[in-house]
């Protein structure tokens, strides 16, 4: 869930009971270095991870492209 990018931090946090700082400590020490660098750098700022930032059009935890059929 905290790797992908349209499912905000308090979705998360209601699931598991991870706060944002939590969070980014067990994504630190669950995946390489460069990969932890390249997801922090893509969540932060992210308007999607923020409930309070997201617009009003994003309803769903995820992208309804990402689980296509093939």
């Amino acid at each position: 869930m905290a790797w992908e990018d349209r499912t905000p931090f308090e979705a998360i946090h209601l699931q598991y009971g991870l706060g944002e700082s939590q969070l980014i400590r067990l994504m630190l020490g669950a995946l390489k270095p460069s990969s932890f660098k390249n997801w922090r750098k893509r969540v932060s700022g992210r308007k999607t991870k923020h409930e309070q930032l997201r617009p009003s059009g994003v309803a769903r935890g995820y992208c309804p492209t990402l689980y296509k059929q093939r």
